[in-house]
């Protein structure tokens, strides 16, 4: 004998879902066209002009502009000491390169190269050079040979051992300026840097 379901769950959920339906039409049957007409909304009106919608777009554009100009900042403020490292490192490389092309050029080489940049009014490569050229001419006389390794500070350590140190100290702290700051070079800083190495030579 076959035996019958009195009941399933597909259909106790059919069920619910027409009593949620008839609840629901209920609800909003209260809040029909039938019931008493709202309050006139024809002063919105103004809404529809024209300026209305410049006037708006005006000011959405403004703070799109405002907020991808925050994210800018800090996105920068994240980036900067990434920046600032690589920033060391290709200014350490410089140094480096200058000092292995120490031993490549005469100090008249190095002389005759800060000569043409200051021609070119390239003053930061003319500092440079003299720079360089004392560190060769340091080389050349003995006082302090080559060492790649050397840092500038280690070169102001073992200056002051000569009787005149300051034109030594000018030309050093000169190139530490220009080359891990953003110091900038002009006629004035060359023509000074100019006269440390002559009285260097003197």
């Amino acid at each position: 004998m076959a035996s019958y379901e009195k009941t399933n769950w597909a259909w106790q959920i059919q069920q619910l879902q027409q009593q949620v339906g008839e609840w629901w039409e209920l609800q909003v049957s209260r809040f029909s066209p039938d019931t008493p007409d709202l309050p006139n909304l024809s002063w919105l009106s103004w809404l529809d002009s024209p300026i209305v919608g410049i006037v708006a777009k005006a000011i959405f554009w403004l703070i799109l502009a405002f907020l991808l100009s925050w994210m800018a900042v800090q996105i920068m403020r994240l980036l900067s000491p990434y920046i600032s490292s690589l920033r060391n490192q290709i200014n350490e490389q410089s140094n480096n390169l200058t000092k292995t092309q120490v031993r490549e050029l005469s100090v008249a080489d190095w002389l005759a190269r800060s000569q043409k940049f200051q021609r070119q009014e390239n003053y930061r490569e003319a500092c440079l050079c003299l720079y360089t050229a004392m560190l060769q001419r340091l080389h050349d006389t003995g006082i302090i040979p080559h060492e790649a390794s050397r840092t500038d500070g280690e070169y102001l350590q073992l200056i002051q051992q000569l009787s005149k140190p300051s034109p030594y100290q000018i030309l050093l702290i000169t190139h530490q300026q220009l080359c891990f700051s953003n110091s900038e070079a002009s006629s004035s800083l060359f023509e000074q840097c100019q006269q440390a190495y002559q009285e260097i030579e003197a």
